[in-house]
């Protein structure tokens, strides 16, 4: 069995209560659909949290080869060259079927889905050792620190949760960026301590 459906007490001084357990179930349109008529979504209209896969499918979003991916903006994936100079894209104000890239109609409104935090912080992170100076020392401070992590993982800025956790509380870390580099990672610790 595998479990589908999770509610969470908010503030979680409670456990968490499972509500849906499901063998063999695909995560796809008709399957969300159906884990929402289950629990009875329509009439409670719960806040929901799921990782992007998940916000997708409940959005109505087509999954693979999308030019517009983001739930909340109109950010056009395959405009490599706007990628880092525009800052500012439209926002995302319907979600029709038919029209960027959404294939079927909404299973839960939008202001009722929470972004996961967890694929935020660790797709930051990604950008942020991407982005990284390859020949300075930030960088080989992060290649040293994690040695039983593959070069190709790294150089492509693959950090999972205990590691991202790791690189946080680590002192030293800050001293071996650049300035540029010393600046994002100040900012994205704001955002992981402040915001997610």
């Amino acid at each position: 069995m595998t479990l589908k459906v999770v509610l969470l007490h908010n503030g979680n001084r409670f456990p968490s209560v499972p509500l849906v357990l499901a063998a063999k179930m695909k995560e796809r349109y008709e399957s969300m659909k159906l884990l929402l008529g289950k629990i009875k979504y329509d009439e409670f209209k719960w806040k929901l949290c799921g990782d992007l896969k998940v916000v997708a499918l409940l959005l109505g979003m087509q999954l693979r080869y999308t030019k517009y991916c983001c739930l909340l903006c109109v950010w056009d994936r395959r405009d490599k060259k706007n990628h880092y100079v525009n800052k500012l894209w439209p926002k995302r104000t319907s979600l029709t079927p038919g029209e960027k890239n959404v294939v079927n109609p909404p299973l839960a409104l939008p202001e009722k889905i929470y972004p996961p935090p967890l694929h935020i912080k660790l797709g930051l992170m990604k950008n942020f050792v991407k982005g990284m100076d390859k020949t300075g020392r930030g960088f080989e401070y992060v290649w040293n620190k994690f040695p039983n992590v593959s070069d190709a993982k790294i150089k492509d800025g693959i950090i999972i949760r205990p590691q991202n956790r790791e690189l946080m509380q680590d002192k030293h870390f800050d001293q071996d960026l650049n300035e540029t580099e010393r600046n994002a990672w100040l900012s994205f610790k704001r955002i992981c301590k402040d915001f997610l």
